[in-house]
């Protein structure tokens, strides 16, 4: 097929031989199949910001870092120059969480390069070496399902001990390959110490995955995975390989709400003690 425009850089740059064929389009990007020398890749396309139907928002990009002071400053005055910064800072998101997961070992596509806005990365495939389907598209026996749900519960947690939180993780962002799930599409990835909303977008990433799994498996449905998971993270008990219940214990206990009203008057109190120090060390000195 005739090379799309945005392609056409990295066909020059000698990264993409040709371009096979369209693979999907959604909703914030268009995904081809390329040639590169031997192998068989994808090249994704980000979508401009207006035709983009996925909409970058706080919840998502709050504590992610601009290492460039100019360019932050851009960004916070939402010049021109700022929202064309703000949208390579969203698409080149995606690529360091690509590869950071890679190196922590979670199934994510290899990334192999990022040039004017394309991310050129592995090709997910099946058993029998067609493109891999999403796990939409199947349909489950119990066994498969508790299977699955069992191996990106895994996933999520190595995702986690990364400090990355998907933040938009269901059934159509997961390709089924010939060994098993990878999770895909990532420009919204949370940074998990840097984010107030880190937790409730964990513990949707999980619900989804409850959900979808529980229609095939009934029992997930009343797992609880997701504040298990957090809670252990919150304590830095969280590791690779750490055995999971299902459940979590909440506290019944209600709140000693006296008790916290006299912690709260001692801090204050402490607090004045310490200004009424300061300022007579300053009187003495002048």
């Amino acid at each position: 097929m005739k090379t799309p425009t945005r392609i056409a850089s990295l066909v020059e740059e000698g990264l993409v031989d040709s371009v096979i064929r369209q693979l999907m389009s959604g909703k914030e990007a268009m995904v081809y199949v390329v040639r590169c020398g031997e192998d068989i890749r994808c090249a994704k396309v980000y979508k401009e910001a207006n035709k983009r139907g996925f909409r970058q928002s706080v919840n998502y990009t709050e504590g992610r870092k601009v290492r460039n002071s100019r360019r932050a400053r851009a960004m916070e005055k939402g010049s021109r120059h700022g929202r064309e910064t703000q949208e390579e800072a969203w698409q080149s998101a995606e690529v360091d969480a690509l590869y950071r997961l890679a190196a922590a070992g979670v199934r994510v596509p290899q990334p192999y390069n990022f040039l004017d806005g394309v991310l050129l990365m592995e090709l997910v495939t099946d058993a029998s070496g067609d493109v891999a389907p999403r796990l939409n598209d199947l349909v489950l026996t119990a066994g498969q399902a508790r299977e699955y749900h069992s191996m990106l519960i895994t996933q999520v947690v190595l995702m986690l001990c990364a400090g990355i939180i998907h933040g938009d993780l269901s059934e159509y962002n997961v390709l089924v390959s010939g060994d098993g799930p990878v999770i895909i599409d990532l420009p919204q990835a949370v940074d998990a110490a840097g984010n107030n909303n880190a937790c409730s977008m964990l513990l949707r990433d999980i619900n989804n995955l409850a959900a979808y799994f529980g229609q095939f498996a009934p029992e997930l449905l009343v797992t609880d995975y997701g504040m298990e998971i957090w809670s252990l993270y919150e304590k830095g008990d969280l590791h690779p390989g750490v055995e999971l219940a299902g459940r979590f214990e909440r506290s019944e206990k209600p709140a000693d709400v006296e008790n916290i009203m006299r912690e709260i008057d001692a801090v204050i109190k402490e607090e004045a003690e310490r200004q009424r120090y300061k300022q007579e060390m300053k009187e003495q000195d002048l």
